[in-house]
C-alpha cells in the first residue's frame, strides 16, 4: 500500500511563478527526490507519493502551509491510498490502485472543496472527507501569518510557543492568537485521526 498525492496550484497563471514554484519544490524536496517521488508537471500540477500512507495528510498539510504562506496561491490535492501495481523512475510513469483513487479524488471532489481522499474502504472516505470539509473552512482562510505559525508547528510539534515566537520574532501572545486563528490544535487532532483510521485499516489487511 502507498498513498499519491495529485495536486494543483490556484490561481497560478495569475500570479509570479517563481515565487512558489521554489516553494513547491522546496517542500515536495523533503518528501523525497525528484522523480521517482516527486515531479511538477504541465506547469501547475504535482504528484507526490507517500510510502507511509498514513502520513498523507500530513503532507498536504504541510504543502498547503508552505504555499498560504506566500500570500498569492493557493493549492488542491486529491489523496489516493492503495496498491501500486507498477513502479517506475518517474512517479508520472507508475500506476495502481493509489493513483486512480488519487486521480478520482482530484477529478470527483475537488470540484466542491480543496482536498479529498479516496481509499479501498468507503466508510473512511465518507467520515474523513466530511472532516477535511470542515477542516478547510478554516484552512481555507489562512492569512499568511496563520501559515506561517501552522508550517512552523507542523514541522516540529515539540517545539514551545515561546520558541516559536523567537523564531518570528513576536511575542508569546501572538504565537498563540495565530495558532488559534489557524485551527493548529483542531486540525492536528485530525491528523491524529487519520493516522490511526488508516494504521487501523492497513494492519488489518
Amino acid at each position: 500500500m502507498t498513498s499519491i498525492l495529485t495536486g494543483d496550484i490556484i490561481n497560478s497563471r495569475k500570479k509570479d511563478d517563481n515565487l512558489w514554484l521554489k516553494t513547491l519544490k522546496e517542500i515536495l524536496n523533503t518528501f523525497g527526490n525528484a522523480p521517482k517521488y516527486w515531479q511538477i508537471y504541465r506547469g501547475d500540477s504535482f504528484q507526490l507519493e507517500i510510502e507511509n500512507c498514513e502520513k498523507a495528510f500530513y503532507a498536504a498539510l504541510k504543502i498547503k502551509a508552505a504555499l498560504k504562506k506566500i500570500g498569492t496561491v493557493d493549492v488542491r490535492i486529491g489523496i489516493g491510498i492503495g496498491k501500486k501495481e507498477f513502479d517506475a523512475d518517474k512517479i508520472t510513469e507508475a500506476n495502481g490502485e493509489a493513483f486512480i483513487n488519487s486521480g478520482f479524488a482530484f477529478d470527483t471532489y475537488l470540484k466542491k472543496q480543496s482536498l479529498a481522499l479516496k481509499t479501498p474502504w468507503p466508510a473512511i472516505d465518507e467520515e474523513l472527507n466530511i472532516a477535511f470539509d470542515l477542516a478547510l473552512l478554516t484552512m481555507d482562510s489562512w492569512t499568511v501569518n496563520s501559515a506561517e505559525v501552522f508550517k512552523i508547528s507542523l514541522e516540529d510539534e515539540n517545539a514551545t510557543q515561546k520558541e516559536i515566537a523567537a523564531i518570528l520574532r513576536i511575542t508569546q501572545g501572538r504565537v498563540s492568537e495565530r495558532q488559534k486563528r489557524a485551527g493548529f490544535e483542531q486540525v492536528m487532532k485530525l491528523e491524529q485521526r487519520f493516522q490511526k483510521l488508516i494504521h487501523q485499516k492497513i494492519n488489518r489487511h
